[in-house]
């Protein structure tokens, strides 16, 4: 009976694609406590490098500025070479990275160790995206892109308490080498198990799947070129900008600085809150992305979405120091919300052939990123030009005032995108079904 089960999820399609998946999402799940870590480990970089918080957030968007640049080339890759090898590529090069940034001695090498990492890891969500194209129906995609981003909310759940021990119990020096090693061991895991489409895998075709091949340098081209002339595209990437730019600059940064600060709790206790947040993104996106293919709807929630997760960021704006309870339920919804903005991922690509699909969701992914890039560095700013004059441990003390500011920016950033949301709703319902072409 054993025998039987391992053998239907080696050679039936639809299971055989659950075996991949797993493999690939687990080396995702490694980018996410990578590109989160930054929150713990930011008492002790500062220490390390003796850095301000605009410095800070530079280091740490370090990650995000070759993310952002390699997101178009990551779809092109995807398209080229199939998800197998970019994801088993990208792996080994962030885990490189994840290497030299463990044994920095100076700011410069820690910012070089750092963008390495987010250059390998930078490819790893497209392929797993054109992955899903190959391997799973066009009314299955909105799960899995929200799946997808839930594996990410798990690395999340990995960078905050479970990180914060491990650092308090070996140090973040031989806690990132820790992790490197990991990656090394996911990328040989993705490599055997994975597949780029069921006849790769010599399977049949998943029925209702469209399964082209590669295609041409010229198709490539082609393609992008007819998704950035594409209204939608640009507007999803402005959702995307602040919703991921946001999440990852709190959750990521700038959160538990603010918690052990204002509350006066220790990074562990205060990673505990972060690690809301990351709870939110594992159970949203998922739930937020099966309601949307139920539905047949995609924009409406996008709108919904965001106006809530604008008005969640608000309050920590208002208030400046709430109750803990408030705040917690802030970080998880703003966590669970990740869902609605997810869905700008499926409503660009259900706009071209499958074939584009690589390079239509890593345009918009730049976008994603691109805020994850800027948005650290512009609270750091606003941070320090409240810093009290103090430093608590070799860390920079800052006022609540200036922690307003900084979820004031959060807030605005988040009601560009939902102005930008509404004019994504109106031209896909323009012309009948929601997020049809």
């Amino acid at each position: 009976m054993v025998d039987r089960r391992l053998r239907r999820l080696w050679t039936v399609p639809e299971r055989r694609r659950w075996l991949a998946f797993a493999a690939l999402a687990a080396a995702y799940a490694l980018v996410s406590v990578y590109r989160l870590s930054t929150a713990v480990l930011a008492d002790e970089l500062t220490r390390a490098f003796s850095v301000t918080g605009t410095q800070l957030g530079t280091l740490h968007a370090a990650f995000f500025y070759v993310y952002a640049a390699m997101q178009l080339p990551a779809g092109v890759f995807a398209d080229r070479l199939g998800a197998r090898r970019t994801v088993a590529v990208g792996t080994v090069v962030m885990s490189a990275g994840g290497l030299a940034f463990a044994a920095a001695d100076s700011y410069l090498a820690a910012f070089a160790g750092r963008a390495i990492v987010g250059l390998g890891g930078s490819v790893l969500f497209i392929a797993i995206l054109r992955f899903c194209a190959n391997w799973y129906r066009p009314g299955e995609f909105g799960r899995m892109s929200g799946l997808t981003v839930a594996v990410a909310g798990l690395g999340g759940v990995v960078a905050t308490t479970p990180l914060a021990v491990a650092v308090d119990a070996i140090g973040w020096r031989r806690t990132i080498t820790a992790l490197s090693a990991v990656g090394v061991v996911l990328a040989a895991t993705a490599f055997v198990l994975a597949r780029d489409s069921p006849t790769d895998a010599g399977l049949a075709p998943v029925g209702g799947v469209e399964t082209p091949g590669a295609p041409s340098l010229a198709d490539v081209l082609r393609n992008a070129r007819d998704v950035l002339a594409e209204p939608e595209t640009w507007l999803g990437g402005v959702v995307l900008f602040a919703g991921t730019g946001v999440n990852i600059t709190v959750f990521g940064l700038w959160g538990i600085p603010y918690l052990v600060q204002m509350y006066d709790v220790s990074a562990t206790v205060a990673s505990t809150f972060t690690l809301l947040g990351s709870a939110g993104i594992l159970v949203g996106p998922p739930a937020v992305g099966t309601v949307s293919d139920r539905l047949g709807s995609r924009t409406g929630l996008v709108v919904a979405g965001m106006s809530l997760y604008t008005a969640a960021f608000a309050v920590l704006a208002v208030a400046g120091r709430p109750p803990l309870f408030v705040v917690g339920g802030v970080f998880f919804a703003g966590g669970a919300l990740s869902g609605s903005y997810v869905l700008t991922y499926a409503v660009v690509k259900e706009r071209h052939a499958t074939a584009a699909s690589g390079v239509s969701t890593g345009t918009v992914n730049t976008m994603a990123f691109g805020g994850a890039a800027v948005l650290p560095t512009l609270m750091g700013l606003a941070l320090d030009a409240y810093w009290t004059g103090e430093t608590i441990g070799g860390a920079r003390v800052y006022t609540e005032f200036g922690y307003r500011v900084a979820f004031g920016l959060a807030a605005l950033t988040g009601l560009v995108a939902v102005l930008a949301a509404v004019g994504l709703h109106r031209r896909a319902t323009r012309g009948g079904p929601d997020a049809s072409p």
